[in-house]
């Protein structure tokens, strides 16, 4: 559970870089930060594997760099969902997909990929 949290607060640390960082997206408050946060963890694990297999073939012709679309789709796809997170176009979602995944793969070097358990006592 600590670690599912861990990696709510890095991707919410992420989405408000983006903000600060990214022309074109806005998060109306804190909440729906962390709510937006929440909703990307749970689109991340339920609908990208889905779309990343229907797109598996476009994926390997491109050698791998459609998954930045993939990602910016992601992200496009919280801001529909959630009222209070909104994005300029196709280029804000690319611009925020990259700036979340840049913090994730910050937080995951520093936390690991097993949360903070990783620096627990044996």
């Amino acid at each position: 559970m600590t670690g599912f949290l861990l990696r709510v607060l890095i991707s919410a640390i992420g989405l408000w870089l983006a903000t600060v960082s990214v022309t074109g997206v806005h998060i109306r408050g804190p909440g729906t930060l962390l709510l937006a946060a929440v909703l990307l963890g749970v689109v991340n694990a339920v609908v990208r594997p889905i779309v990343f297999i229907l797109t598996l073939p476009i994926t390997l012709l491109t050698l791998g760099l459609f998954l930045l679309v993939l990602n910016a789709a992601m992200v496009a796809l919280v801001a529909a969902i959630l009222p209070g997170f909104h994005l300029a176009g196709f280029r804000a979602a690319l611009l925020t997909a990259i700036v979340v995944w840049l913090t994730g793969w910050l937080g995951s070097a520093l936390i690991g990929h097993r949360g903070i358990e990783r620096y627990a006592r044996r």
